[in-house]
Formats: structure tokens, sequence, C-alpha cells
């Protein structure tokens, strides 16, 4: 199999596809069915002719695709990506902490090798999880052990859904077509630009639960890991608390997937003697425009031509030796109430399928790094992030998020009044200004990077956009070291992974780590 890039036009169908990659090299309309799409990536001028940018792996003859391949820069071997992973010999059954993307996934490669995995999820069900979060978004009335960041699916399940793959490799083609075969469109296989909509995520995580189920697999929801065995460095037995009770489950080996947000779990990790580092990260706010001016600065002439709502992403480095960025952009989204623990606020972003929403929003930040933290206790980044979500409650004394004009902001003025962007946060807001609540650093560098954000995109620092925050949680703020078998170092059975542990960012990367990680734990057992 040989790839090639070929362009396509917006509207395009099999035949335009087979033309398309007919005109690159000769092609018989047998062949058609050779043909499959890898990447496709909008290109977006501003012209009034935008188009995608396609890479296509073709399928020939062995003596063909010798003789394409000779032609340099235009034709490379495309590999065919399988993974298939040895079946589980050992007789105790693995555990898995946290039922998030990495989780789920590390769960779903174990149950497919036989190794009948026990899932621990301290959230419930997507079912009974959406319930916690809808109560609190209505009513303010938030429980810490299920809602935007714990439950089924993790904190990925209230989010775009998002999945920037990158380059293609076997493991994340699994991920892709798991997705794919749980519900998700064909179309997250190839678009640059991929995402599943929150509205679609709860069915997708139910049906990827039902299938770890049906492989001998074990869910259970509402249990907090509180406690671990062990025996000379070796893990022996995994507690957790469920309904007032504590239960212990034996076991040689744990993967700990618990996401970026379990504070708890990991210190007491720490409290055990797992190794760990300090990491930095990103702190800041959302900013939200209307949906359909930010389709207007992006695809400006093209706008007409192009139907999906549009993204972007800015990034800019200052003198001052930070970095300002966008994260998360959500096109046609909401703002989401991401609190987990009582007294604090976090935001978040998230888009249905259709990302139709009247805003668009980004999460907009600022670089901190370890030396930004108090000490130097490697768990001194949640210590930060939870001050400033403490200081944005403080606010109002409830989950109403402090909410600011830009224009407003930039002029340091004390008072803002909104106008034509009306803030999408679903707890209400209060208004008061960044200032209030984030660093003098973090407020100093966004001011300084907007000429600059604007200059990349403009008409960015639209007046009347609205900043409402925090957004502390973007990632862990802390690594648990693991050497190069995926053990925590120095505590054999413990797998640190996913996003939690500091080894992954988003869905794809985190369900990644996840399989990586269940393949470690198997081939660790296997030669036993």
């Amino acid at each position: 199999m040989i790839k090639t890039e070929i362009t396509l036009p917006l509207k395009y169908n099999s035949s335009t596809l087979f033309e398309s990659v007919r005109a690159a090299l000769p092609l018989e309309r047998v062949e058609q069915s050779s043909i499959r799409l890898l990447r496709r990536t909008l290109v977006s001028n501003g012209d009034g002719h935008p188009y995608y940018k396609a890479t296509v792996a073709i399928s020939l003859s062995p003596e063909r695709e010798r003789a394409l391949l000779k032609i340099k820069h235009r034709f490379t071997e495309c590999p065919e990506y399988s993974l298939k992973l040895p079946s589980f010999r050992a007789s105790f059954r693995p555990i898995v902490v946290g039922f998030g993307p990495c989780g789920m996934f590390a769960a779903l490669a174990l149950a497919e090798a036989g190794a009948r995995p026990i899932v621990l999820e301290r959230g419930l069900c997507v079912e009974e999880r959406e319930k916690k979060v809808n109560t609190f978004h209505r009513l303010g009335v938030l429980d810490p052990e299920c809602n935007v960041q714990f439950g089924e699916g993790g904190a990925g399940t209230y989010s775009d859904g998002k999945l920037k793959s990158g380059a293609m490799d076997k493991y994340k083609l699994k991920v892709l077509t798991t997705l794919v075969e749980a519900g998700g469109a064909e179309e997250i296989l190839y678009s640059s630009s991929a995402h599943l909509g929150t509205d679609r995520l709860s069915s997708i995580v139910k049906k990827i639960r039902e299938k770890i189920i049906s492989l001998g697999g074990e869910i259970i929801f509402g249990a907090r890991v509180t406690d671990l065995s062990l025996k000379d460095g070796v893990l022996t037995s995994v507690t957790y608390e469920r309904d007032g009770e504590r239960v212990k489950v034996p076991t040689r080996a744990a993967i700990f997937a618990t996401g970026h947000s379990a504070y708890d779990t990991v210190k007491m990790l720490k409290d055990l003697g797992l190794g760990m580092e300090a990491r930095g990260f990103g702190i800041g706010l959302r900013i939200e425009h209307p949906r359909e001016y930010i389709n207007e600065i992006v695809y400006r002439g093209d706008r007409e031509y192009i139907e999906e709502a549009a993204s972007y992403h800015l990034v800019t480095h200052l003198e001052n030796g930070r970095s300002v960025y966008s994260f998360c952009m959500c096109p046609g989204g909401t703002v989401v109430a991401a609190a987990s623990e009582t007294g604090g606020i976090v935001t978040n972003g998230m888009s249905e399928n259709a990302r139709m929403a009247s805003n668009s929003n980004a999460a907009l930040l600022v670089s901190v790094t370890p030396r930004d933290f108090d000490n130097a206790d490697p768990l001194s980044g949640f210590t930060l992030q939870r001050k400033i979500e403490g200081m944005a409650f403080s606010l109002s004394g409830e989950y109403r998020a402090p909410c600011f004009r830009l224009a407003d902001f930039l002029d340091k003025s004390e008072k803002t009044t909104l106008a034509s962007v009306l803030p999408s946060y679903p707890c209400g807001t209060v208004s008061a200004s960044p200032d209030e609540y984030l660093p003098s650093y973090i407020t100093d560098s966004l001011r300084l990077a907007m000429p600059s954000l604007d200059a990349w995109l403009h008409g960015y620092s639209y007046p009347d956009a609205v900043l409402t925050g925090p957004e502390t949680r973007t990632t862990s703020p802390v690594r648990i070291v693991r050497d190069e078998n995926g053990v925590a170092v120095g505590f054999f059975g413990i797998y640190p992974a996913g996003e939690g542990a500091g080894y992954s960012g988003g869905i794809v990367s985190s369900a990644v780590d996840g399989i990586r990680t269940a393949e470690r734990l198997i081939a660790c057992f296997c030669e036993q």
C-alpha cells in the first residue's frame, strides 16, 4: 500500500475522490475500491476557493507500487496498522482505577486479552451522571464524587470530544475505529478537525462499557480508591469505599488512570511513597465570541462556501518568558461549570455535534511552571489551582462564575457592562474582573498577548467578547514517575497512566496511553 497527497473540493463524493487520485497517477476504474482516505484538512485562504488537502492510501499490485515509490516526494509507503495483544495468562484480575478515556481503553484492551479487568470509578454511569451534572447546572448543588470531572467517560464526556490524532499509528487507529464502532461518525478516521460532540459521547462510552462487560470485565461505579496494600514493594490489593463500606480487592496489578482532577487519589499515592514531579500547565479563563463572528474572521472571503463552524488555535511567546495560547476551542459551543470540589469554581468548554450554539469559546491560557508554585512539593500545582478556584468562588459565595467584558479588562476598568455577547456559563455569572481572582502575572500576560493574538487573527480582540473564569484544570500539574515498563518506580504492579499521571493530554493521547499501559502490563505477566 502506498500513500500520496491530493486536493479535494468541499463537496466531494466517491467519484470525485477517484478522479482526484487518477489525476495523480494512472488508475483504472476497477481499482477505485483500493483507495482509502487517511487524512483531510480544510484549507481556507479567504480567496473564495477553499478546498481540502487530503492524504490517501492506494493498494495496487506490488510491481506498480514499487515503481511509484521511485517517484520521490510524491508517493511513500503506507504501512498496514494492526494491533494484536497476547492473551493474558495470569490468574488474578487486574484493576483499572478511573473510567475516563485512558481507563476505558486500558480496560477494553485488557478485556480483549482475556484478563477480565475490574474497573473502579468514583463517579457514576453516564445515565446517573447526567442527572448529577444537570442538578448542579440548574440548582448549584455539587456532588464532589460525580460531576463534570468524575464519572463514566471522564472529563472528556462533557467536552467537545475533539480527537487530535496527528500522525496515525496502530494505537490511534484502534482508538478511532473503536469510537466509530460505538457510534462515532466514520469521518473521525481521517478529519483533522474530528470531534464527537458532547451529545453523542454518552451513548458512545456506554457502548464501550457494554463491550468490556461482554468480554468478562466488571465496572463498579461509586467506588473511590482509598488505600493500597503492598508486600516488599509488590502490590497485593486495592481498597475502595462505596456506599460507606470498605472493600479490599486482591490483585497483583492496577492501572491508575485517575484523570487530572483526582487530587485526593494522587495524594494517597504520594503518601505511599510514589515518586512524583511538579509539571507546568496553563491557567487562564474562557473567552467567548459570537459564533458567526468567529466564522467571519477565520474564513473571511471563504465564509459563504464553508458550512462547518470555524475553529482556531493561537499562540504567542512574550518577552517575559511566558506563552499565551488558546486551548480546547469549542466552535458553536458553551462554557461548562466544571467544579469537582466544594467551594471552588472551574470552567471548561463543550460543543454538541452540530456546533450550532450562539457563541464559540476557547480557553485563553498563560503558561505556568513549578517556579510559580509556593514550594518544592510536587503537589503544589494543585494548591495553586485550588487557591484560584476558591478566590473565584468567594466573589459570589456561590457557583456563579466571575465574568467581564474584554474591552473593560484590557482598559483595567473596575466595572463592566456586558453588551452583544452574553455568557453561556450555566450556573449564572457575577461581574468581576480576572484581576480579582487570577495572579497578576496571569492577567498582565493576557493583556500583553492580545495585540499579538489579534495580529494573527485580525478582529480577535472583539470589544464585547466575554471572559469567564477561571480555567485551571487544563492538564495534570504533576507527573508520577514510571519506568520503561510503565511501572511506578519501586512499586511493582502499580501502573500510572494517562493525563492524571502526566503522560497525555486529550481524548486520543489518553486512550493510547491506556492501551499501551495495558500492553505493558500483559507483557510483564506473560513473561512470568
